[in-house]
């Protein structure tokens, strides 16, 4: 028996090393590798989805709208990732067929529900969006990501990086704000795009007037599939806002 014991526990190794791959390659399984990312095509402004997220009024739940969808794939996968004050990051993941034409909307809870009961996440301040297309093979063939900014009790409102800010006339009571690239617009830009573009949203129905300060000679803000010129950056509401020359 002594002279099959290397044999046995070469077996045995042979099969704990085969059991430690198979549940490797469970684990990476529907990632996206960094070759298959370097592969993807830029795809042009014109072809981009209109992405945003929307703050609920006690600032809980996120509404994320996808339209203008013109990129050739059949499923959409999200994945909305935010920080908490202890330093801990929660993900809200989910996928969505594309059989059907027109807008995308989901309610991104900033928390957790089991049986019917909520708990909240409180102090929740910044995050990452990413929205990926995939094809019949569940092949990557485009990605878009932002950073957004959850912000309230404040008219200093501004992106992650600050390569955007709005100042607010006043200071709304219980309105919270997100303030995140939107990838693409609805309509082509007025002139050549410098900046942007970048939404600023809000749980207020109300028009919110201020002061936008972006790098650009010019700055507009849509109004459906229209824009409106910001003279000297004071906007009249909040939205998605461009840049030009």
């Amino acid at each position: 028996m002594k002279k099959y014991l290397p044999l046995i526990l070469f077996a045995i190794g042979l099969l704990v090393l085969g059991a430690v791959f198979y549940f490797i390659a469970r684990s990476t399984k529907g990632t996206d590798a960094p070759e298959e990312e370097s592969a993807l095509t830029e795809v042009v402004l014109a072809d981009r989805p209109v992405t945003t997220l929307t703050p609920s009024d006690d600032g809980h739940w996120l509404t994320l709208k996808i339209e203008k969808i013109k990129i050739t794939a059949v499923s959409l996968d999200y994945e909305l990732l935010y920080s908490l004050p202890d330093g801990r990051t929660q993900g809200v993941p989910g996928s969505i067929s594309l059989k059907s034409a027109g807008a995308i909307e989901r309610k991104l809870l900033l928390g957790s529900e089991s049986s019917g009961k909520f708990r909240y996440d409180e102090g929740v301040e910044e995050g990452t969006m990413t929205i990926k297309f995939r094809n019949d093979d569940g092949k990557l063939v485009a990605k878009f990501s932002t950073k957004f900014h959850l912000q309230s009790n404040t008219k200093e409102l501004s992106s992650v990086d600050g390569k955007i800010k709005v100042t607010l006339s006043k200071i709304p009571t219980k309105t919270f704000f997100v303030t995140m690239e939107t990838f693409g617009i609805l309509a082509d830009p007025p002139a050549a795009l410098r900046a942007g573009p970048w939404g600023v949203f809000s749980s207020s129905s109300a028009k919110l007037p201020g002061k936008v300060t972006l790098d650009s000679a010019k700055i507009f803000l849509a109004s459906g599939t229209k824009w409106e010129e910001v003279s000297a950056g004071a906007t009249v509401d909040l939205g998605i806002l461009i840049g030009t020359d």
